[in-house]
């Protein structure tokens, strides 16, 4: 199966590409937004699949934490920081999508390990028996050459 392009998305998501200029600009307000864009040109003249990424991670944060702020400070709690000033005014620089992957690759970093499954462990096990029996074979082979 193909994938849809970008173009084929935002006309089934939206209908039209302004459409989704006026979802994007309802969801970028002065609690998620740090304004970067031209503002001869706006939003308008950025790329669909841009838009469509952008659409979806303010969509998330919004519904997750609701405002910058608070995803800084979520952040800082994960990375154990929440008292460092200067990472929290470097943070404040960032636009949400960056502060949004560096939410989810700490939060992966700082997950808890997950315990090994009995074919896991099998499997790991497994190639180390066989090289030691290659191993073995071999020494013995050579053992019985030296004898002849």
């Amino acid at each position: 199966m193909a994938t849809k392009t970008p173009l084929s998305s935002v006309k089934e998501l939206f209908g039209e590409k302004s459409k989704l200029v006026e979802a994007l600009e309802k969801l970028t307000g002065d609690a998620l937004w740090v304004s970067r864009t031209n503002k001869d040109k706006g939003l308008a003249h950025v790329s669909n699949a841009k838009l469509l990424r952008l659409h979806a991670t303010f969509t998330t944060v919004k519904e997750k934490f609701g405002t910058r702020e608070k995803l800084i400070d979520a952040i800082l709690e994960i990375e154990k920081r929440s008292k460092d000033a200067g990472y929290k005014a470097r943070l404040l620089e960032w636009p949400v999508p960056r502060l949004f992957d560096a939410y989810k690759s700490a939060a992966k970093r700082h997950a808890p390990a997950k315990p090994a499954t009995k074919t896991a462990k099998k499997a790991a096990a497994a190639p180390v028996k066989v090289v030691a029996k290659k191993t073995a074979k071999k020494s013995a082979a050579k053992k019985t050459a030296k004898k002849g």
